[in-house]
């Protein structure tokens, strides 16, 4: 019967994507001579490497790094086995296992979606953590007898496979239990992954040395909104509109105004507005709704001297150059027409550019504008070669005189601000 003359394991995979942990030694002389060693058999162990003897479920003995002799000495359990006396070459059969005693530290680990409570959002919002984690067999005896079993290998890939469901429960566990004792937002975590990786490795390393492991290192690399639940994407995209909104200087409110504002300037604008698009213009600029303070000229705005918001109407402004309309030149806003092109200059009551008569918003700052021939009062259209509305006798400068006191009035006055009579 052959016997093995040398036992070693002579090449192996430490620092790859997937490292080797152990690795059992066969041959290729055939079935029975698998396991055939004697007492003149040379295992050689090189460093960073453990050998450990199987024979008939017990554990024959343990070796460091260097060339030692299979013999009844130094395998005293040889003789209760097996009868073997000292001396001579005495054939046995046994297993012998490789342990890498290297630290790999590329074994990577994700968890599966977890719901957390935001303390910043004050919702539930789905996350997902990831990063990498170190290990080193610190026990190869309790690691062999407690993992690798009839296996002829074990790598950090079925490491990860096998232990993949109580290390996602464990890591989850105490991810979330930190975060929430610490009231962690998810727009702040990424300036805590150091102090959570600590947390979670002393949590860790009490699971790993049961199974005669050492952690030593655990990283948690990126703690994020799981874009791929369906409650994810639409956080994601909410954070980057409030975000935007933030940046820009302008509220979710605001933001909604402009939308109901253009919608209903352009249904008025092709004559599809009717009744609809005035109650949708009244509730955008009238007066304590969201639109008035949004349509509001700010301080330090140029105020109008006739009709708010009328394209053309008398605009007090400091001195300054604004772009023709027409013919994109610049030009001094004193002047009442563009001394490049000839097209007069119409006058934004906000922000003063100058737009096109029929622009029904300002091209800069977007106020709602009224086209000039309009009525400010009514928006009932001029008679043709006439500034007086026949509707509400309101003129082109948007005022009118009360019919009791004979006082000014504007089109915005309800009551007459000298005598208080009600204006019809």
């Amino acid at each position: 019967m052959a016997v093995i003359d040398v036992v070693s394991w002579d090449s192996f995979d430490s620092a790859g994507s997937n490292p080797v942990f152990a690795w059992k030694f066969t041959t290729t002389k055939g079935k029975d001579a698998d396991h055939n060693l004697s007492t003149f058999t040379q295992l050689i162990v090189r460093e960073s490497q453990e050998a450990v003897l199987f024979s008939k479920g017990q554990i024959l003995g343990k070796f460091g790094p260097g060339k030692h002799t299979l013999n009844t000495e130094n395998l005293p359990l040889l003789r209760k086995l097996y009868g073997l006396p000292f001396g001579g070459k005495n054939p046995f059969m046994a297993e012998v296992w490789f342990v890498n005693k290297l630290i790999p530290l590329n074994i990577d680990w994700d968890t599966s979606s977890m719901m957390y409570h935001d303390p910043d959002y004050q919702a539930m919002v789905p996350i997902k953590a990831v990063g990498r984690y170190g290990l080193r067999v610190q026990d190869a005896e309790r690691f062999l007898v407690k993992l690798v079993g009839s296996a002829g290998g074990f790598t950090a890939v079925s490491l990860t496979d096998q232990f993949s469901g109580a290390l996602n429960a464990k890591t989850k566990t105490s991810l979330l239990s930190y975060m929430q004792s610490q009231h962690i937002g998810i727009k702040s975590i990424s300036a805590y992954l150091e102090p959570l990786s600590q947390a979670l490795k002393a949590s860790m390393m009490a699971f790993w040395e049961d199974y005669g492991f050492s952690l030593e290192g655990f990283y948690i690399t990126s703690i994020e909104v799981d874009t791929s639940h369906p409650d994810g994407k639409l956080i994601r995209d909410a954070i980057g509109r409030q975000s935007a909104q933030l940046i820009g200087g302008y509220s979710w409110q605001q933001s909604k105004a402009f939308e109901v504002a253009d919608t209903a300037v352009s249904s008025m604008a092709e004559g599809k507005g009717g009744l609809l698009g005035a109650l949708m213009m009244t509730s955008v600029m009238g007066s304590g709704g969201v639109g008035s303070t949004l349509l509001q000229p700010p301080q330090g705005a140029i105020p109008s001297s006739g009709a708010s918001g009328q394209v053309g109407s008398g605009v007090t402004a400091p001195p300054r150059d604004v772009f023709c309309s027409n013919c994109s030149k610049k030009y001094s806003n004193s002047a009442k027409f563009c001394p490049h092109c000839g097209d007069p200059y119409m006058p934004c009551p906000r922000c003063g550019s100058d737009n096109d008569k029929a622009a029904r918003r300002c091209v800069d700052c977007g106020t709602a504008l009224i086209p000039a021939g309009i009525c400010p009062g009514c928006h009932t259209p001029f008679p043709p070669g006439s500034t007086n509305c026949l509707r509400c006798a309101s003129t082109a400068g948007g005022s009118t005189t009360c019919a009791h006191c004979g006082s000014k009035l504007t089109a915005a006055d309800v009551f007459c601000a000298e005598c208080g009579t009600k204006v019809n």
